[in-house]
């Protein structure tokens, strides 16, 4: 009986400590476009908790976008997986994720206000902290965080995993309010060290608080587990990376704390 108990009681407090996390689709507009997102929680948290942005690689909002959302969950964050693209859309070729991901970049205006849309949805919850809020993007979706940051948008902090680094509207001194973090692997050629070191100048000219984490051997889209299917399927350099994805996620920890903690 008392081995009964023991188990008993191990199993309702390991219950306890597990999150509890809740996720849904959710649908906002912005200037009439409906978008399609994912909302992450853990219901166990009755206090309000800063909110983070989970902007998509170029194939669009997907399930590993709403993984993201769910990880972030887990650390007591609300986390929102938008739709950039509009009405859900999900590449399913380069070429058409070229096009998507392009449309936005060639008209910046439109991405900021798909991206504000999204922010606004998200400070409205009962459960987040509206004063709190950061975005962390993959791929395309990291160089869209990042030019969020150069336009001056309310952030905490930002974190771009094998983001582009490069942009037409550099960061301009007293207009960037997050702080920075950016992850490239080595061997990625769609960032060539090039790229890094002048991102580095312009956050330095600018005076942007920022870090830059490199890894050694890592190709694009390291973080992504299906990146290899994508990569075989398409011939491009796409190559999952354990180790870079591992500690890139434990780097994206501490500075989402470091950041919503400090202010």
């Amino acid at each position: 009986m008392k081995n009964l108990v023991s188990v008993t009681a191990l199993f309702f407090i390991s219950s306890l400590a597990q999150a509890v996390v809740e996720g849904e689709e959710i649908t906002y507009t912005d200037n009439g476009t409906v978008l399609k997102g994912y909302i992450a929680y853990d219901d166990a948290i009755h206090d309000k908790r800063p909110g983070v942005l989970v902007v998509h690689e170029w194939w669009g909002h997907d399930e590993y976008a709403r993984k993201r959302a769910r990880m972030l969950a887990e650390l007591g964050y609300t986390a929102l997986a938008l739709d950039m693209f509009g009405e859900g859309k999900h590449a399913h070729h380069p070429d058409e994720a070229a096009k998507y991901s392009g449309e936005l970049k060639e008209n910046l205006s439109l991405a900021k206000a798909r991206f504000e849309s999204a922010m606004k949805y998200l400070k409205q919850q009962q459960n987040v902290d509206a004063r709190n809020i950061a975005a962390v993007g993959y791929c395309f979706g990291g160089s869209m965080a990042l030019e969020m940051a150069r336009l001056g948008e309310d952030l905490k902090g930002v974190a771009s995993f094998h983001g582009g680094l490069a942009t037409e509207h550099p960061a301009q001194r007293g207009k960037v309010r997050a702080k920075i973090i950016s992850f490239t692997g080595t061997a990625d050629p769609m960032i060539p060290a090039e790229q890094v070191a002048a991102f580095k100048e312009e956050m330095e000219e600018a005076g942007v608080n920022y870090k830059v984490v490199t890894f050694a051997g890592a190709k694009h889209s390291f973080t992504n587990p299906a990146a290899d299917e994508y990569g075989r399927r398409f011939n491009l350099p796409l190559v999952y990376d354990a180790a870079a994805d591992k500690a890139s996620w434990e780097e994206t920890k501490r500075f989402l704390s470091d950041v919503f903690q400090s202010n």
